[in-house]
């Protein structure tokens, strides 16, 4: 991601997001679930920009990266944000490569939310 001030985007594959962050301060993140037998899907379940950075432009930022991440990655995107549904229908490019949501999906969400 090129900088903007000192706001960039990274993986943190060990918390299963991508996170927003100014400096060292996290503002935001977009949250998945690894899902299939081998991986093969990531279900964006929720993405959130503090407060402080609404009406930035930065939530698409993040998602831009960590889809960008996920097709690179050979990965199916999962949209059930609906954030990240909005994103991919404002950009068909990636239509492409996200799947359709289906109950098992939305029972993985359930699961992690419980």
């Amino acid at each position: 991601m090129e900088p903007e001030n000192a706001i960039t985007v990274r993986h943190a594959p060990d918390n299963h997001c991508y996170e927003l962050v100014d400096g060292q301060t996290s503002i935001g993140k977009t949250q998945y679930i690894p899902f299939g037998d081998s991986g093969g899907e990531r279900i964006f379940y929720h993405t959130e920009v503090s407060d402080d950075y609404a009406g930035k432009g930065l939530a698409s930022v993040l998602v831009k990266y960590a889809l960008n991440d996920t097709v690179a990655a050979g990965l199916t995107i999962i949209p059930v944000c609906p954030y990240v549904k909005g994103w991919i229908r404002r950009h068909p490019e990636y239509q492409q490569h996200a799947g359709k949501v289906r109950p098992e999906h939305l029972a993985a969400v359930d699961r992690i939310q419980g």
